[in-house]
């Protein structure tokens, strides 16, 4: 487990520009160094697993709210537009299947309701995956009881369909619908051309942002400032987007995947893309990571080893601690030819002493001749 250092902050570089070019070169090196040390590889497979169970009520819960207050026809056809800039054709076909079944999900009544509870219960577990990276990623053990852990990848889950919903009114305003909404507004043909234009800088920034939510809130530990989390999301963005438009090139020039795996081939590329997006989204924690490590070691901290985050919650590591402790000594009474007792954390030595309680009360309570 990773100590707080509760004096580092007033000492440690308070913004990047104050970071050493040295501490800069050794922060590069080290993050690839320690994506390799940290399985970053097999981390991005398993959450493209996680992602594929979650991608499609997460679309759920999307488009049928969006199907509640406006065409989410439209909505489809505009992503899809979207996403035909960096992806490969066949992760395009993959989307359109899953945003075409999604989409006809529509109507504000009580099942909707319900599906739309469930998707979003669904969506979290990407979310929890994720966190559980990014506590592999800085050295920590999760901390929270699952009581105190889900409610907050809920409310985490939530925010960040939200913000993308945002993300998608952004693509929305254009054409007749920019000036629609321009007109009503005010706006002259002037800002409605800028807008055209800002708009992407715009989702990029927004993008930007879902990604540091998504480092800030998932892991057990409490990151530093929001300015110090966009630096490794700017960096995931800019691997995503690379490694999207590489892979699209290999598939549209090179690769024959529909002669390997045939009708599924189109599935085949979009878990081979949603693969690079992963290891891209983990890349950028594994930076800030090393960017925090690069921050103590200026400061004079001893980070050589283990970076000094403050933890959000240490209960299940004490509960874990102590059963380890209780599971060695009753080894060592085994390898002593003795019996162990019964181990007082199992649930049935707990119920046996809830039970015991009760008969206790009950015979205190009964009335005395």
């Amino acid at each position: 487990m990773v100590d707080a250092l509760t004096s580092a902050d007033a000492e440690k570089p308070s913004w990047p520009t104050q970071i050493r070019s040295a501490t800069w070169r050794y922060v590069l090196r080290r993050t690839f160094v320690e994506f390799v040390r940290d399985d970053g590889v097999d981390a991005a497979g398993s959450l493209t697993f996680f992602g594929v169970l979650a991608i499609f009520p997460a679309g759920l819960a999307i488009m049928a709210v969006i199907g509640i207050v406006g065409d989410s026809d439209d909505v489809r056809e505009r992503l899809l537009s979207l996403l035909e800039q960096v992806a490969p054709g066949a992760v395009i076909d993959t989307a359109d299947a899953i945003l075409a079944n999604v989409s006809g999900t529509t109507g504000a009544d009580i099942a909707l309701i319900l599906s739309i509870a469930v998707a979003l219960w669904s969506s979290s577990i990407y979310v929890s995956a994720f966190g559980r990276c990014v506590n592999r990623i800085y050295g920590v053990a999760e901390g929270r009881p699952y009581w105190k852990r889900k409610p907050f990848q809920l409310g985490l889950t939530v925010l960040l369909l939200a913000a993308v919903m945002l993300m998608i009114a952004i693509v929305m305003l254009s054409g007749p619908t920019l000036r629609l909404v321009g007109g009503l507004l005010g706006f002259g043909e002037v800002a409605l051309d800028v807008w055209s234009i800002a708009r992407w800088p715009v989702f990029a920034l927004a993008l930007v942002g879902v990604i540091a939510i998504l480092y800030r809130g998932t892991g057990n530990i409490r990151l530093p400032r929001f300015r110090w989390l966009v630096l490794g999301a700017f960096v995931a963005l800019l691997v995503m987007g690379t490694a999207s438009l590489g892979f699209g090139f290999y598939v549209s020039n090179f690769a024959r995947y529909n002669e390997t795996f045939g009708t599924f081939a189109g599935v085949t590329i979009f878990l081979i893309w949603l693969f690079l997006v992963n290891v891209a989204l983990l890349l950028g924690v594994e930076l800030n990571a090393e960017i925090e490590r690069g921050r103590e070691l200026q400061a004079g901290f001893p980070a050589e080893e283990a970076v000094h985050i403050p933890l959000r919650d240490t209960t299940v590591i004490e509960r874990n601690e102590r059963a380890s402790r209780i599971t060695r000594e009753h080894g060592s009474l085994l390898r002593q030819g003795e019996v162990p007792p019964p181990r007082p954390d199992s649930v049935v030595t707990r119920i046996r002493e809830w039970l015991g309680r009760r008969a206790d009360r009950r015979v205190q309570s009964r009335p005395r001749d």
